[in-house]
């Protein structure tokens, strides 16, 4: 008998992982984030109308501008107040804006046990990663203010393989990275997304696929994104 089939014979094939979305019109899904078999956690939410008639009226007079800065929940309102400037014309505009985005600092932090965060906020006229992607962080949040959201792709659509120099210079839409248009997940405008990376605990091969949506000509999209530092 063949001593090595006791131990071949407990070897099992690996199993393929499975990622799941996980949706809903409430802040409290935001925790599922750490449930393994998720990589992207969507808080559907409908902006205040005041926010959003603030964000319009600061992109139409161009009174915003790119932002880069390392926050706390306890500065992160007054660092934003300081880098955006406002003036008696757009104070109460800039004041909303930055009053939602510590907030969600304030989550952000507070779900994850951080001191700080990456805050980074841009308009953007043309998309900033236009090609389907995975990130080597941990998690993201990212939520569009105004304009076209992140586009994803379910785990269990993807090719992997294709992914970076797999699609052999194609177009995503060409190179098998997904079989059809229709699996093509969209973010919308308001929504607060929670983005698993590869470098979350035992994450590696199933951090969430995205990309940034094509913008319209004579179009603007104002990005939030918050990452750990």
């Amino acid at each position: 008998m063949n001593a090595l089939a006791p131990i071949t014979a407990q070897i099992k094939p690996a199993e393929p992982l499975h990622r799941r979305a996980a949706k809903e019109c409430d802040a409290n899904v935001l925790p599922q984030i750490y449930n393994q078999d998720t990589n992207i956690v969507i808080w559907k939410r409908d902006l205040e109308q005041t926010l959003t008639k603030a964000v319009n009226a600061l992109i139409a007079t161009s009174a915003l501008k790119p932002i880069e800065l390392a926050v706390s929940p306890n500065d992160a309102f007054d660092q934003l107040i300081t880098a955006l400037k406002p003036e008696d014309n757009n104070r109460d505009e800039v004041n909303t804006l930055c009053e939602d985005i510590a907030l969600l600092v304030e989550m952000f932090c507070c779900l994850f046990d951080l001191k700080r965060a990456g805050l980074r906020l841009t308009v953007l006229e043309r998309p900033m990663c236009p090609r389907f992607h995975v990130d080597k962080i941990p998690c993201r949040l990212v939520t569009t203010y105004q304009g076209v959201a992140t586009q994803w792709l379910n785990h269990s659509d993807v090719n992997r393989s294709k992914l970076g120099t797999g699609n052999l210079g194609k177009p995503d839409e060409e190179s098998g990275l997904f079989e059809n248009l229709s699996n093509i997940n969209q973010l919308q405008q308001g929504d607060v997304a929670l983005l698993k990376g590869e470098y979350w605990d035992d994450n590696e091969g199933a951090g969430l696929v995205h990309r940034s949506p094509p913008v319209a000509a004579n179009e603007q999209r104002l990005l939030l994104t918050l990452d750990f530092i």
